[in-house]
């Protein structure tokens, strides 16, 4: 999956903001927090109704964005012969 600007593009990341964290539409409603919610089982009509701002794009793009980071690969260093 390559990341584009407009895939993410309801994640933002602002320094002046949540100390840079990744954020909903520049909102101080961070990508974790809404993670946290839907990970405690709250359901998106809950999360809606409690964060008024939030739509049901943005907290897909969250689980968007957390599968992308959770993509990751681990290799093996090996030694480099000089």
């Amino acid at each position: 999956m390559i990341m584009t600007q407009t895939y993410f593009e309801r994640i933002t990341f602002d320094p002046q903001i949540m100390g840079g964290k990744a954020c909903i539409r520049g909102m101080r409603i961070t990508v974790s927090l809404v993670l946290s919610l839907i990970a405690n089982d709250m359901a998106t009509e809950a999360i809606l109704e409690e964060y008024p701002d939030l739509e049901v794009e943005d907290i897909k793009a969250c689980l968007r964005y957390a599968a992308f980071l959770s993509n990751e690969e681990v290799h093996s260093l090996r030694p480099i012969s000089v």
